[in-house]
C-alpha cells in the first residue's frame, strides 16, 4: 500500500516593481495626493469647459452673422449673453488664487507642524533644508501649472471674440485672468499662506488669517491699479464730433481746456445761467478726455505681475531663514 504525498509548494510573493517616483518626491507626492488630484481635476475641467464654451460662442455668432456682420449689428441680446458669459469665466478663475491660498498653502506646512509631521520626517533620513524646499517647490510647481493653463485657455478664448469682451478690462476680470496675472497672484496667495501656516502651526487658524488677508490685499491691488501706468489724453473742440480715436478706448475722466493746455471739471460753468458765456469767459475751448487703450494692459499686467512676484519671493526667503534653524 502506498500513500501519495503531496508537497506543500510555497509561493513567494512577486517582487515590487520599481518606483517610478523615490524619496522625498514620493513621500509629497503621497502626502498631498489630495491637492494634486483636485488641482489636476480643476485644470482639466476648466480646460474642457473653456474649449467647448468658445466654440459655442463662435458658432452662436456666426450664425448672427459675425463677423461679415458688424458687431454693433449683431442682436444686443447675443451680445449682453455672450459678455455675461465671458464675465462669469473670468469671475470663477479670478478666484482662483485665494481659494489655492486658502486652501493648499495656509495648511502646507501648518498640519505637518500641528501633527507632527514635520518633526518626524526631518529627523529622519531627510534634512530639514530639502524637505522644506521640497514641500516649496511642489507646492508653487503645481500653483503654476493650474493657473497658467487656465489662464492661457482664457487669453485664447478671450482674442477669438476680443469685439464682444467687456469694454472695462481694467476693473473687470480680463485683468486678472490673463496674461502673467493670474498665475503671479496665486504664486503670492500661496506663498502667504505658506508663510502664516508656518507662524501659525495650526491649519484652521492659518487659513482663516490668510482668507482674511489674501482677501483685503487682492481688493487693495485693484484699487491701485489705474496707477500703473498714466492715462492718454486727446483733445478736440467743445462743440466739435468726438474723434474716431476714442471708439473702442477705455475713458477714466473727461475735462474742458483752454487753448493753454488749463483743464476744469467737466461740470464747469454747468449750473450758470450761460453756461456758453461762462466758458468764453474762462477760455474754454475743448473737450479733453483721459482713457486707455487695450494695448497699455499687457504693460500694467507685466508690473503689477513683478510685485506679485517679488513680494511672494521675500516670503518664501523669510520662510526659509527663520525655519532653517527654528523649531519645526
Amino acid at each position: 500500500m502506498t500513500t501519495a504525498t503531496r508537497t506543500a509548494t510555497s509561493r513567494s510573493a512577486a517582487p515590487a516593481g520599481p518606483r517610478r517616483i523615490r524619496g522625498l518626491a514620493w513621500l509629497l507626492t503621497r502626502q498631498h495626493r489630495t491637492a494634486l488630484v483636485v488641482c489636476a481635476a480643476t485644470t482639466v475641467l476648466g480646460a474642457a469647459w473653456i474649449v467647448y464654451q468658445r466654440g459655442a460662442m463662435l458658432d452662436t455668432l456666426h450664425a448672427a452673422g459675425w463677423p461679415r456682420t458688424p458687431v454693433l449689428s449683431v442682436d444686443p441680446a447675443v451680445r449682453d449673453r455672450i459678455a455675461d458669459d465671458l464675465g462669469s469665466t473670468g469671475s470663477q478663475l479670478a478666484f482662483l488664487p485665494l481659494l489655492l491660498g486658502v486652501f493648499f498653502g495656509a495648511p502646507l506646512l501648518a498640519s505637518d507642524q500641528e501633527h507632527g509631521t514635520a518633526h518626524l520626517v526631518t529627523t529622519q533620513s531627510v534634512p530639514r533644508r530639502r524637505w522644506l524646499l521640497g514641500k516649496l517647490g511642489f507646492a508653487l510647481t503645481l500653483v503654476t501649472a493650474t493657473t497658467g493653463t487656465l489662464s492661457l485657455l482664457h487669453a485664447w478664448w478671450l482674442r477669438s471674440v476680443r469685439p464682444f469682451a467687456p469694454a472695462d478690462w481694467l476693473t473687470g476680470t480680463e485683468f486678472d485672468t490673463t496674461g502673467p496675472m493670474l498665475v503671479a497672484a496665486a504664486v503670492f496667495t500661496t506663498s502667504l499662506g505658506i508663510t502664516i501656516g508656518a507662524l501659525a502651526r495650526r491649519a484652521v487658524a492659518a487659513m482663516t488669517v490668510t482668507f482674511l488677508s489674501c482677501a483685503v490685499l487682492l481688493f487693495a491691488a485693484g484699487l491701485f491699479r489705474d496707477r500703473l501706468d498714466a492715462p492718454r489724453r486727446l483733445a478736440f473742440p467743445l462743440d466739435g464730433p468726438e474723434p474716431a480715436a476714442l471708439q473702442g478706448v477705455l475713458e477714466v475722466d473727461q475735462w474742458l481746456g483752454t487753448a493753454s493746455g488749463k483743464l476744469y471739471g467737466w461740470s464747469t460753468c454747468v449750473h450758470d445761467a450761460s453756461p456758453e458765456a461762462c466758458r468764453a469767459s474762462l477760455g474754454i475751448v475743448d473737450t479733453v478726455r483721459d482713457y486707455y487703450v487695450h494695448e497699455q494692459m499687457a504693460g500694467m499686467q507685466a508690473t503689477a505681475a513683478a510685485v506679485f512676484l517679488a513680494l511672494a519671493a521675500a516670503l518664501l526667503c523669510f520662510l526659509v531663514l527663520r525655519m532653517r534653524r527654528g523649531t519645526l
